[in-house]
C-alpha cells in the first residue's frame, strides 16, 4: 500500500526530505532508488509517494487471562 504527503520542502539531504504538512514536519527517507521528476530545492511544493515497510518486529507475548 502506498501513501502520499504534499507540502513545501523545508530541508533536503542525500538521505531525507522534510516537508511541512499543516503544523507538522514530515521527514521521509530517500535513497539512490528514489525517483525525482526534477531538481528539488527548499521551498518547492512537492508530493511524495511512499510506502511503509517493517524493518524489525519485536514480539511480546500476551499475558494469559486469569481464571
Amino acid at each position: 500500500k502506498s501513501y502520499q504527503v504534499t507540502g513545501p520542502v523545508l530541508e533536503i539531504t542525500a538521505t531525507t526530505i522534510t516537508v511541512q504538512k499543516g503544523a507538522e514536519k514530515w521527514e521521509i527517507a530517500r535513497d539512490s532508488k528514489t525517483k525525482t521528476s526534477g531538481d528539488v530545492k527548499v521551498g518547492d511544493k512537492v508530493t511524495i509517494y511512499y510506502t511503509m515497510t517493517a524493518v524489525e518486529i519485536d514480539v511480546k507475548p500476551a499475558k494469559a487471562k486469569k481464571q
